[in-house]
């Protein structure tokens, strides 16, 4: 556990909170051009045909007011919190699993949460730390919620 996450004397109850980030246009290309980018890996950078989350009148085509964010997004910056709290270690042995209830909508502004529900000893002499785990709205609408565990300490 990081030393940050060792001075906040983290029990049940104990909720991290992120800096407030809005979700912007720019924002949610940079997600969408990734993966065709990252596939192709040719140094240039790749779209994709319209998508709900690159292209208002597609969206609209879906019912949608507009573009939305890709969930995973919402997952990345979950996993920013637990990164920021707990350092590297989170991404060898801790655990996270979300699920998108309602839409990111460009101009949101969000938070990601994550509140410990219990705390456990490891057979190794680990504590784990299992969290619910969200993204709200600044009106406070979850997004996405889901569950994490981080484990700290040892033998």
């Amino acid at each position: 556990m990081s030393d940050l996450a060792t001075a906040m004397q983290l029990q049940i109850g104990s909720e991290l909170r992120s800096a407030r980030r809005a979700m912007t246009r720019e924002r949610m290309r940079w997600y969408v051009d990734a993966q065709p980018t990252v596939a192709n890996d040719d140094g240039r950078i790749h779209t994709q045909p319209p998508t709900i989350h690159d292209d208002d009148e597609y969206a609209r085509k879906q019912g949608l007011p507009g573009i939305i964010a890709d969930g995973m997004i919402s997952t990345n910056w979950i996993m920013g919190l637990l990164l920021d709290a707990f350092g590297r270690d989170v991404l060898g042995k801790g655990r996270l699993r979300t699920k998108y209830i309602a839409p990111i909508h460009e101009g949101d502004i969000v938070t990601s949460i994550a509140r410990v529900t219990a705390l456990s000893r490891t057979p190794e002499g680990e504590t784990a730390l299992h969290f619910d785990v969200w993204c709200e709205t600044g009106d406070g609408r979850k997004v996405t919620v889901g569950e994490a565990m981080v484990y700290s300490g040892g033998a």
